[in-house]
């Protein structure tokens, strides 16, 4: 009775074992990818990369443009807040006129004013101040002269910056009558006088900064007006 019970077990057993096999050696066909899927999602990658990195080079080009844009307008803006405030040395542009003609000169507070002449490499005129140096005091109005020449067989376009030293002083001086910024042309061998219209500010004889200052440097370079040309920012070499 137990050999036979132990037969059966057996026949049993052998009959499971082949189907285990079976099952364990199927193949897991519906697990393992196709090629088409991964090339599909291989492609859709490479897109999407493709895809920021143009949005990330768009976005560059935009900020290089927008800083080049920035740049070529900082130099006018930058020349007109000078001229406003006097920073870097730059003469305040215009005047009141009501403050011209009420302003009391400082008598006791007599100040040398130099003149300095210089013009650009590339520039072939002769420029030069007709005066060496001029004394005023604050709240009184002065005329200097500068004189240029082109001694070439050809017109030439001039255009010049200044600056005053030392740089704090330039707030509180004032031009009336002023050649800078402005082109100019010579023709050949031509020679002319550019004035310069002035006063110091009374106000310069009570700010403690000048209370040691006693000469004042006014000068101008000339440059080749050329397209593209871009003179320095005034005050600054």
């Amino acid at each position: 009775m137990l050999l036979s019970s132990c037969v059966q077990m057996l026949c049993r057993q052998a009959q499971r074992t082949p189907r285990l096999l079976c099952l364990r050696l199927r193949p897991q066909s519906h697990c393992t990818p196709s090629r088409g899927a991964k090339s599909q999602r291989r492609r859709s990658r490479e897109e999407e990369r493709r895809g920021r990195n143009t949005t990330a080079l768009t976005y560059i080009a935009a900020a290089g443009v927008g800083m080049i844009g920035l740049s070529y307008a900082a130099v006018p803006l930058y020349r007109l807040y000078c001229q406003a405030s006097g920073l870097g040395g730059t003469a305040v542009a215009g005047h009141d006129t009501d403050l011209v003609e009420t302003m009391k000169p400082v008598k006791n507070r007599v100040l040398k004013v130099t003149f300095n002449a210089d013009t650009h490499a590339s520039m072939q005129w002769n420029f030069r101040p007709q005066q060496r140096e001029i004394y005023v005091v604050p709240g009184e109005t002065a005329l200097a002269f500068y004189r240029a020449k082109n001694p070439t067989d050809k017109p030439i376009i001039g255009i010049s910056t200044y600056n005053v030293v030392p740089y704090e002083a330039g707030q509180y001086f004032n031009k009336i009558q002023c050649f800078c910024f402005e082109e100019q042309r010579l023709n050949p061998q031509e020679e002319v006088d550019m004035p310069v219209f002035f006063y110091i500010d009374p106000e310069f004889d009570e700010d403690p900064r000048m209370a040691r200052v006693d000469t004042i440097i006014l000068s101008y370079t000339f440059f080749e007006a050329k397209e593209g040309q871009q003179i320095p920012l005034p005050g600054y070499a």
